[in-house]
């Protein structure tokens, strides 16, 4: 059987399922994609992409071959259905799988016999076997019969010129030895990389979880450090650097103003909430997770002390925002630390000027020289490239007093030559 004739309906065209289904039409297939946002409709009518990825603005010509559409009826034309819908955290950090719910009672009420589901929404643990299946049991389907319940994690990191839905490599696991066979025979025809069959459904859940889980620890313990090293007047940056030359056994992580995006900030939520109900408490984690969450407040606090040294109050000085997006050169607002550092100078009444070129209609300015012209001290968020090339020469000419770098990326030696103020990360 050609594994290409089969047609793929995506679920959820965002940042993960819109350019999944521009690369199955690459590799082509016949694509579906399905989404409740007519914005994001109208964009892809339109041939333009409804949000900043360079992968996909290189490929707009293929976004007339999508079928996108808000009508679940079409699932019944799918051989293979993906589901890239969110799986957001509450305000208590517990995951909401209401997205994922939805997209099941979609392929249920349009169903087809013999399809493949894959769930790419990042999930915890044992939500295929213990919320997925048996909504689709009580509607009388059985998998690897009627069905075939697939979980293959999404790995996609938004702006990465090396890494995307091409040729990162994945893993897929299955209820059932063919539905891991057909998983893997169609991810091996869409991507150049390896497809890893896992032993079972769960442990492809927990691959994602890990791997995110992973990097929150880490970001963690060098957040940490720049707290400590803060104190004893320590480059965290240089001694990361240095640390990286040991060629075994190290891999260099970075202290920052905050963790953002959909995935780092979430997932281990997802662990730590399902471990919770099996009666095992993932500690590490959770002061992971404080760590992190504290550095929003951090950063400020480090801005409140440059004004003390430059005897300026805190309430009332106009203080610049730089970037609103939890990573440079896009525009995905999701868990940005951004948005938790305006809310800590709001509570301090300090008057804030928000910019970033990248979400013009959430910013209070709209080119950066209006930006420097507003403000007096700032917060550097995000290393957007247009970011990058403005000189400490020019901070300097616009009267910007005190400068908070959240990202480490800004020549500090050069900004306190020059008179400024200046804190990085855990660099003074």
């Amino acid at each position: 059987m050609d594994i290409k004739k089969n047609k793929i309906a995506v679920i959820g065209l965002g940042y993960v399922g819109l350019p999944l289904a521009i690369r199955c039409i690459e590799k082509g297939y016949s694509v579906i994609g399905l989404d409740l946002d007519q914005k994001k409709l109208t964009a892809i009518a339109n041939r333009k992409s409804p949000f900043k990825e360079e992968f996909i603005e290189e490929r707009l010509d293929l976004l007339e071959k999508l079928e996108a559409s808000n009508d679940a009826s079409k699932l019944v034309e799918a051989d293979i259905i993906l589901i890239c819908v969110p799986t957001p955290v509450d305000e208590q950090f517990y995951p909401n799988l209401n997205p994922v719910k939805g997209a099941i009672k979609m392929c249920i009420e349009n169903r087809k016999p013999g399809q493949l589901i894959v769930v790419e929404s990042t999930i915890n643990p044992g939500v295929c076997e213990e919320v997925v299946e048996p909504m689709l049991a009580k509607a009388g389907l059985d998998e690897g019969k009627d069905y075939f319940l697939a979980h293959c994690p999404e790995r996609i990191d938004p702006g990465n010129e090396k890494w995307n839905v091409t040729n990162i490599p994945r893993v897929v696991g299955s209820l059932s030895v063919k539905g891991a066979e057909i998983a893997q025979k169609f991810y091996a025809s869409i991507i150049d990389g390896e497809v890893r069959v896992m032993k079972s459904i769960r442990e492809a859940e927990a691959t994602k979880v890990v791997e995110n889980s992973f990097r929150d620890i880490n970001i963690a313990f060098v957040n940490e450090l720049a707290k400590s090293f803060d104190q004893m007047d320590i480059d965290v940056k240089d001694v990361i650097l240095g640390a990286a030359t040991k060629p075994f056994a190290f891999m260099p992580h970075f202290p920052g103003r905050g963790v953002g995006g959909h995935c780092i900030p979430v997932d281990p939520y997802y662990l730590i909430e399902q471990a919770k109900k099996k009666g095992f408490d993932h500690h590490f984690l959770r002061v992971a997770r404080e760590i992190n969450n504290s550095m929003p407040n951090y950063t400020v606090e480090l801005m409140q002390d440059l004004l003390n040294n430059a005897k300026l109050p805190m309430k009332g000085i106009k203080i610049g925002v730089m970037g609103l997006s939890y990573k440079a050169n896009i525009d995905d607002l999701r868990e940005s630390p951004a948005v938790k550092i305006i809310k800590e100078l709001e509570k301090k009444k300090a008057s804030i000027v928000s910019f970033d070129p990248y979400i013009l209609d959430m910013s209070d300015v709209k080119t950066v020289d209006e930006f420097l012209e507003e403000v007096q001290a700032v917060i550097f968020v995000t290393n957007h490239k247009e970011f990058m090339k403005i000189t400490p020469e020019k901070f300097k000419e616009n009267g910007v007093v005190a400068i908070v770098d959240g990202m480490n990326a800004l020549d500090g030696e050069k900004i306190k030559s020059l008179g400024m103020e200046y804190h990085g990360i855990g660099r003074s």
